[in-house]
């Protein structure tokens, strides 16, 4: 392969000469947590077209997924990536080139010519690879046999020929005791050809995998998001135990998260069948509240109404693409009650405003009141408080229910099962309560 390895020895030494500016990704994309559309979930990995021809892995299902974030006003609201998962190539590279070749059946147009296509309706189209010698699909991988030899060159020349804007790099069938070193070198080769490509790492997930202990100041200089945990699925337990993880780990990970770098809890797959309506709620408020990317994964020609108004709910979508890119607190856990809070824009007089959502896990029973103050919601946060505040119910097109004094209790029944409540405080003059 020699074209293949003059290319990279001169992605090494490019990468050597210019050493001080490639420490990190430096690409200025995702200021804010990506947003837009991803198969996974949804299609997986079907490449029967015969038998599914709406359903599999084709240049058709994302043309029109394509078609319908615009038709449908999702493009409108920011949702702008249509990103390929796994089993979009052919089992083998080409013979002569060694350049990754999409499925002649499924893709007959050529990934440059749907990129096209995407870029036309005025979005993105973002792309699949993997660590590995194979994909976790057993679709071919960047890696020849072993680390030292390796295709990062070759294909990141490759996706920036095809106008690829953005590129998830899974950890199948690699070595994670490698992935210190590897993931960085890819970001390098994606650097050096010129074209800004948002990074998408499942660098450290592998490693959490293997209790092994990510080096999440070094990913933040790499990836522009990265996922840390279990592949999602669609239901609620699988989105409860992501919850969960974050909600154990807040601490450590809110110190590494912020424009152009985010810890990706993975898809949104509310429009599915196995969420409640409750639960959909429940996952769009918190995905805003970690201000995780918003990857939808679903049919969006079978997303009912109700779901659809969760999806395009431009308060909660505001919570998620806050400048400032906090990552929210659990502040409050008692028993299935827990309270997380989020500053948010805007800031008056030195105070920051809050997102707050009130979460009730219970199973059983009546839905309950939640039943705190103020200051006991805002207290572990650690910045200056107002001393009055508008409440506004951001699943009730943001209406004013409150203005409340920092002393002052805010009081919301939640439903059971995944239920949540969501608000925004925003600091104002001293009134009285009108709710």
């Amino acid at each position: 392969f020699p074209t293949m390895f003059t290319m990279n020895s001169f992605v090494w030494i490019l990468s050597l000469t210019f050493l001080t500016i490639a420490l990190a990704l430096d690409n200025n994309l995702a200021r804010t947590p990506p947003m837009g559309w991803l198969s996974w979930a949804r299609f997986t990995c079907e490449t029967d077209c015969e038998l599914y021809p709406d359903d599999c892995i084709s240049e058709r299902l994302y043309r029109r997924q394509a078609d319908l974030l615009v038709s449908q006003g999702y493009a409108d609201l920011g949702y702008q990536y249509v990103n390929i998962d796994d089993c979009w190539s052919e089992k083998e590279r080409d013979p002569l080139t060694h350049r990754l070749v999409a499925d002649r059946k499924r893709f007959p147009s050529g990934i440059k010519k749907l990129a096209d296509y995407v870029h036309s309706k005025g979005l993105k189209l973002g792309i699949y690879t993997d660590m590995g010698t194979k994909t976790c699909a057993g679709y071919p991988g960047l890696l020849i046999e072993n680390s030292t030899r390796n295709y990062f060159a070759l294909d990141s020349e490759t996706y920036a020929e095809w106008e690829i804007d953005s590129l998830k790099v899974d950890g199948c069938n690699a070595n994670s005791d490698e992935f210190d070193s590897l993931y960085p070198r890819l970001g390098v080769a994606l650097n050096l050809t010129g074209r800004s490509i948002l990074y998408s790492c499942s660098w450290p997930a592998y490693q959490v995998e293997k209790n092994q202990t990510p080096d999440y100041a070094k990913i933040a200089q790499y990836c522009n998001l990265w996922r840390n945990f279990d592949d999602i699925e669609d239901s609620w337990r699988s989105v409860s135990s992501v919850i969960d993880f974050y909600a154990n780990n807040q601490k450590l990970f809110a110190k590494y998260q912020g424009p152009g770098a985010w810890f990706d809890p993975d898809m949104i797959v509310i429009g599915n069948d196995g969420l409640s309506y409750e639960q959909s709620k429940a996952q769009m408020a918190i995905w805003a509240m970690l201000s995780a990317p918003l990857y939808m994964s679903n049919d969006l020609a079978k997303v009912r109404t109700e779901y659809k108004r969760i999806l395009q709910n431009k308060h909660v979508i505001a919570v998620n693409q806050d400048r400032f890119g906090f990552m929210a607190k659990r502040v409050i856990r008692s028993g299935s009650k827990e309270v997380w809070v989020k500053p948010v824009e805007p800031v008056l007089n030195g105070h920051h405003s809050f997102a707050v959502v009130y979460f009730y896990r219970a199973e059983l029973g009546i839905p309950k009141f939640f039943n705190y103050t103020l200051e006991e919601i805002l207290l572990p946060i650690k910045t200056a408080r107002a001393q009055f505040y508008n409440v506004f119910d951001l699943f009730e097109n943001a209406s004013l229910i409150a203005k409340l004094e920092i002393s002052e209790r805010l009081v919301l029944r939640v439903n059971t099962s995944g239920s949540v409540a969501m608000v925004k405080l925003m600091p104002t003059s001293a009134e009285r309560n009108v709710a």
